[in-house]
This record gives structure tokens, sequence and C-alpha cells, in this order.
């Protein structure tokens, strides 16, 4: 193999960026295709290295180009850029007290409708789960569900 390495990395490099290759993307596309050089020879002799960096780098363009062409180019940004999206600590302290409130009115009800409400309301169960569960008709889970809301509403209500 060729001892001065950063000559032929120069040299596929400055292939690239004649290309369009911006000179990060040509570093990438070099130290890949060094990688992809490396990996062959663990299998197979390479009779000319150099060669097959520079043919492997400038297949790895060709397919980052198609690639950009066709989904058009990738921007990434890094996770401190981003806007934080999660709830200040006033929402999440309004959200919590909110949630105390709920349960306090939900202690307002029996407990057999607050079980059919908790059910449907958020284990996502359907009236007709319910009924089976509680030996009960699909109309009688309906009357537990909307006591509980309107007991619930009229508990939360000017909150």
């Amino acid at each position: 193999m060729t001892k001065n390495w950063q000559a032929v990395f120069s040299r596929v490099k400055a292939a690239l960026m004649r290309r369009g290759g911006t000179d990060d993307d040509a570093d990438d596309l070099v130290h890949e295709a060094w990688i992809r050089l490396a990996f062959y020879e663990r299998e197979q002799h390479v009779a000319k290295p150099e060669a097959f960096l520079m043919r492997a780098a400038l297949n790895l363009w060709t397919d980052a180009y198609r690639a950009e062409r066709r989904h058009g180019e990738q921007i990434v940004m890094e996770a401190d850029l981003l806007p934080d999206a999660s709830p200040g600590i006033e929402a999440t302290v309004l959200a919590r007290e909110r949630a105390s409130r709920l349960l306090e009115g939900l202690r307002e009800l029996n407990s057999k409708t607050r079980d059919i409400f908790i059910a449907h309301r958020i284990d996502g169960m359907s009236y007709p789960q319910i009924a089976r569960i509680h030996r009960l008709s699909v109309s009688a889970v309906e009357k537990h569900v909307a006591k509980a809301m309107l007991v619930v509403t009229s508990w939360m209500e000017g909150w």
C-alpha cells in the first residue's frame, strides 16, 4: 500500500470538490471510502488501493447526489438549535392543579360510576366491554358515564 495516504486523500477530496461537493462533504465521503477500502481488504487483495479509494469516493458522491435530487437537500439540525417544545413551568403547574382538581371531582362520584367513567375515558374501553365487566346493560353504562361527565364538568367549571 502507498505510504503517503495524505496525498491520496487530498487528490480524492479535490476530485470530489471539482464535482461540486463542499469541503465537509468531501471529507466525509473520503472517510467513508477509506472505511470501505479497509473492510474490503479484509476479504480480498486490492491491487490498486488508491484507484479503489477514488472509485469508491466518486460512487458515494454519485449516490449522495442522486439521493439529494430525489429527496431534496436534507437539513440536519443540532438538538440545541431546535426550539424547546416542552411546556413551561407555569403550564406544568396549572396542569398539575387541574389534574388535582379533577381527582377531587372524581372522588365526588360513587365508586361504581367512577370506575365506569375511568374505564371509558381513561382506559378507552367501549360501553359493551364495560357492560360485560360490570354486568350492566349498555344503557346503564351510558347513564353512568353521562352522570360522571355532568358531575366532573360542573366541578371543573370556572376553574
